[in-house]
């Protein structure tokens, strides 16, 4: 009965997507006029080609957001190092810009289809992958349906499961199975993201580690960054970087309980969505704080109290210019942003309680000591005085989430392992038929 269900709820959407298509163009068109689709390529979303297929072998790798790209980056370099083609596709205009910045016309990108079968079919039939990997948490039930259909092997790498996704999936588990069925192996980031998706019924499943310990530390412009530290000079700064709606209002709080005892003191906020800066700057304004605003050009001054950090793919930038940071979406969101970037750059790591989505990251650095929960605004103005005050302490918890990452890599290594199976005959086939990529 319950089978029967699953397949019924799936074909249910399967249908409802068809009837959607022909007036989703609407919801795409909204997008595009908030800046949240590239409105020149906006047809790739409707699964359609922005360019020809290449002869030989393909491999899709899918990576929805900023995070993910940035995570299978290297792993992607590997791939085309074995003269493979590989297409890449992203969700977000952001997550196109990284992949361009760091991949360069050595791929095939592409925006993913909207997860309906007309855009999704119209896709596949033109591309006509040998391989589909996806990132992280990416679950779209139609690609997975009808890569499942056409026999084509999907492989979730890096792979990670929220508390509240688990739990989720876990209610409806003939669901959760009818799709993960589908998939050929799943890598997971953890033992726990493992034990969850073979809970949900993913076979075989793998622990690879964090992929994104892999990919070195974000980069950062030298001489914007010289030109930043020669207007910073030596006053104390700190940061509160990827926050979230309310953490940017407690963070400018604890600068005004900081300031008068550490005189010149210059706080970074870098907001999740910079689209809200002009709602920051009014309500700092408010509070009396002088903010110099990094995507118009201002100069850091004298006077300058927050650096507005509102561009995007500069967070190595405005990392290099603290030893401490705190890492939002942790105080007053859930699940947490994920802390290896400013633990790679050797940073003094603060967050909220509300980690659960980076947990095993999380765990390790506390465990070594190159992370610190607070509970609250008072809690977290109190780490950052003694932070300050105490350069020994400081430094012992920059160089133990440095020690913290070493110790964490390994993952695409593990990750090419499980791969292997799936490339090697793609790779063989490609030179018999002398088609390489390269």
């Amino acid at each position: 009965m319950s089978e029967r269900w699953a397949r019924a709820v799936l074909s249910s959407y399967r249908m409802a997507g068809s009837l959607a298509f022909p007036v989703i163009g609407a919801y795409v068109a909204w997008r595009s006029s908030r800046g949240k689709e590239d409105h020149a390529r906006r047809r790739e979303r409707y699964g359609l080609a922005g360019r020809p297929r290449p002869d030989g072998p393909l491999i899709w790798v899918h990576a929805a957001s900023v995070g993910e790209t940035i995570a299978v980056v290297p792993l992607v370099e590997s791939i085309l190092g074995y003269g493979m083609h590989v297409i890449v596709t992203t969700g977000t205009v952001t997550s196109a810009k990284v992949a361009e910045e760091r991949l360069g016309d050595r791929i095939i990108h592409q925006y993913v289809p909207l997860d309906l079968k007309p855009a999704v079919s119209r896709f596949l039939d033109h591309w006509q992958p040998d391989l589909a990997i996806i990132a992280e948490s990416e679950i779209w039930p139609m690609t997975i349906l009808e890569l499942g259909s056409r026999r084509v092997p999907q492989v979730l790498v890096n792979g990670r499961l929220s508390d509240r996704s688990f739990k989720s999936w876990r209610k409806r588990p003939y669901l959760a199975e009818a799709l993960f069925e589908n998939l050929a192996h799943v890598i997971a980031q953890s033992e726990l993201d493992g034990e969850r998706f073979a809970a949900l019924g993913a076979r075989p499943v793998t622990v690879s580690g964090n992929l994104k310990v892999d990919t070195g530390p974000p980069p950062a412009d030298p001489k914007a960054l010289e030109a930043l530290r020669i207007q910073i000079g030596r006053r104390p700064t700190w940061a509160a970087v990827s926050t979230h709606d309310g953490e940017e209002t407690v963070a400018a709080q604890v600068h005004s309980m900081l300031s008068a005892r550490h005189p010149g003191l210059l706080t970074i906020i870098v907001p999740r969505h910079p689209e809200r800066a002009e709602a920051l700057l009014a309500e700092f304004s408010a509070l009396g704080l002088n903010v110099a605003r990094r995507s118009v050009g201002d100069k850091v001054t004298a006077q300058t109290d927050i650096l507005l950090g509102d561009t995007i793919g500069e967070m190595g930038l405005y990392l290099r210019l603290t030893e401490i940071a705190f890492v939002g979406r942790s105080l007053t969101s859930d699940g947490g942003q994920n802390p290896i970037e400013p633990a790679m750059l050797e940073t003094a790591v603060l967050a909220g309680r509300n980690v659960q989505n980076f947990r095993d990251s999380y765990q390790r650095l506390i465990e070594n000591g190159g992370a610190k929960l607070v509970r609250d605004r008072d809690m977290l103005a109190g780490a950052v005085n003694f932070l300050m005050v105490n350069d020994a302490a400081r430094h012992r918890m920059m160089a133990a989430g440095m020690r913290t990452v070493t110790e964490m890599r390994g993952a695409l290594g593990k990750t090419l392992k499980a791969l292997e199976p799936f490339i090697q005959p793609l790779i063989v086939k490609s030179r018999l038929n002398g088609t390489n990529g390269r």
